[in-house]
């Protein structure tokens, strides 16, 4: 396993995801927007995945969901291997794995009351029975009150709102993990910190798993136990949120840290980087050699693989910057 970049994964994650691979056709090219990406998320962890647009996030999520399939890799399920699934058996499953969506307003059926939203799921696979109260609890746990909210439409409300409604659809199935494609970063700062409440909230409630993928890292960082990092359909790094922001060791994880206004690291001008490549033509080597102060004839040559820099933190690169504190363990 170690020798494939995988080392980091755990056998007994609810959600295991490993040399994930997923390509677009673009006229006569290809678009290699995630290639050969490995994380798992164990039951009632919330894991972030952060990096800029176009780095695969959103692929990823999409791909787990198998919307669409990926070209390649394994994604388990509490050991359930859903590539393998096809029709109706992987549309059952489905249910244990839910995902809200970017936009909260184009998410949501413009056409239908929201009651009927919520209940859509339950009453496609017969789990409501007629029992209204399910979906009234659903709405009255994402903060909505059902006698005011349930008969009226998605366009009556605000973005956060809706993002709150697109919510109560997720858990309306009783899931086991959800993933969060940036549930928050089309909504205002004041009403993104309301949705973080209340997705903490609704974790412990109801003792979910969460994916959570976001721009911002200083959301990444409050909201979860463990943080990926990726850039250009790659993985850079993983570690908690704390030990990220404290003690990054890949130069992108810098570069990004760097880019927070006000944030906790600044680099010096020769560590500045510019415009990622186009996923269409990827770097060999490393895929951050381009924009990477770093860089030398190996990181051309040689794909970095995921290594243990200290307990629980991975880094793929071959300089990576070492904290004092650690030293960097050979596995």
């Amino acid at each position: 396993m170690a020798g494939n970049g995988t080392a980091h994964l755990r056998d007994d994650a609810i959600l295991r995801v490993q040399d994930l691979t997923v390509t677009y056709p673009a006229g006569r090219r290809t678009v290699h927007a995630v290639s050969g990406v490995s994380f798992d998320v164990a039951k009632g962890e919330t894991l972030g995945i952060v990096g800029e647009s176009g780095c695969g996030k959103s692929s990823a999520a999409r791909a787990i969901m198998q919307l669409p399939r990926p070209a390649s890799g394994s994604v388990r399920l509490a050991g359930l291997e859903l590539t393998a699934l096809r029709g109706e058996a992987l549309r059952r499953t489905r249910q244990r794995l839910q995902m809200i969506f970017q936009d909260p307003i184009s998410s949501l059926n413009p056409r239908r009351r929201v009651r009927d939203i919520v209940a859509e799921g339950p009453r496609v696979w017969g789990t409501l029975n007629g029992d209204a109260s399910r979906i009234d609890e659903a709405l009255a746990a994402v903060g909505l009150d059902p006698a005011t909210t349930a008969g009226r439409r998605p366009h009556e409300f605000s973005g956060g709102q809706c993002q709150r409604i697109s919510i109560a659809r997720a858990l309306a199935l009783e899931p086991e993990v959800i993933i969060c494609d940036e549930p928050v970063s089309a909504l205002d700062v004041s009403v993104q910190a309301q949705i973080l409440n209340l997705l903490e909230d609704l974790k412990a409630r109801y003792g979910l798993t969460l994916v959570f993928i976001a721009h911002d890292l200083a959301v990444i960082k409050n909201v979860s136990d463990r943080v990926l990092v990726m850039y250009l359909g790659k993985t850079c790094e993983l570690a908690t949120g704390a030990d990220l922001v404290e003690r990054p060791a890949h130069p992108y994880t810098r570069a990004l840290l760097a880019s927070v206004p006000r944030g906790p690291l600044h680099l010096a001008p020769d560590e500045e980087t510019g415009e990622p490549p186009s996923p269409m033509a990827p770097p060999s080597g490393c895929r951050f050699r381009t924009r990477c102060p770093l860089a030398d004839a190996r990181c051309a040559s040689e794909e970095p693989l995921m290594r243990p820099l200290a307990p629980g933190h991975w880094v793929a690169c071959h300089h990576p910057q070492k904290d004092p504190a650690y030293t960097l363990q050979k596995h």
